[in-house]
């Protein structure tokens, strides 16, 4: 059964949130607060986290930072800030999704659902290792090593470097991306496909800072070349 870990200080919230993902045949584990949170995420496996920002003891943000050190299980961050700024920030420091309450709960678990289907690691048809410069890409095990170093991204920026490497020199553009990974519909996408990228590049460029894996061709979009 699909775990995940609810973390949402509002009690209401969380009960709606619970109901409707148990009506979808989901495991829950809740929690109140970050710190609360993390000794759970610390005792058992989940699947994906649902995440509120403003909480006691530890906030939303904090606990996505402890979580990132170890794991790249997706995260859907519900939060009532709205300003493209917050969301910039959640994306940066490694929340997968971002939805804003109040929230419509059938987008809510569509949002669940494509995260969950993006984090399935061993589909046959995309099970093969792909090179892009020093790194190599493996979707099976969902893992990007240069030697023996492994390079931490989030779901959805592993997918994005993914689809880039196995098109090598194809430019995709920013709606492109977004569609391919996010399995939505891409128009105005640009700023966010943009934060995914310069963390990746941000990522990558800590371990082999002389090379430029993905380059941006201006004007039209994103590729990778070798």
């Amino acid at each position: 059964m699909t775990k995940i870990l609810l973390v949402d200080d509002d009690v209401q919230i969380a009960e709606l949130i619970d109901v409707y993902v148990k009506n979808d045949g989901y495991h829950t584990t809740m929690a109140t607060d970050g710190e609360m949170a993390l000794d759970l995420f610390n005792q058992e496996s989940f699947d994906l986290i649902i995440l509120d920002w403003m909480m006691p003891r530890m906030d939303g943000l904090e606990f996505c930072k402890r979580v990132r050190q170890t794991s790249q299980i997706p995260i859907l961050m519900v939060s009532a800030k709205v300003g493209d700024m917050d969301k910039i920030l959640g994306l940066t420091t490694g929340v997968d999704d971002y939805i804003i309450k109040p929230f419509n709960p059938l987008e809510l678990m569509a949002r669940i659902k494509a995260l969950l289907r993006r984090s399935n690691y061993n589909r046959p048809s995309e099970s093969s290792s792909v090179q892009a410069g020093p790194f190599l890409i493996n979707r099976a095990s969902h893992t990007v090593m240069m030697q023996e170093q492994t390079i931490r991204l989030t779901a959805r920026e592993f997918e994005i470097l993914y689809l880039l490497a196995k098109h090598k020199g194809r430019v995709y553009s920013s709606e492109e991306i977004f569609e391919a990974v996010w399995q939505e519909h891409g128009v105005g996408s640009n700023q966010t496909v943009m934060v995914h990228i310069s963390n990746i590049r941000e990522k990558l460029h800590a371990v082999v800072p002389h090379e430029v894996i993905i380059h941006t061709v201006w004007g039209v979009g994103y590729k990778i070349e070798t």
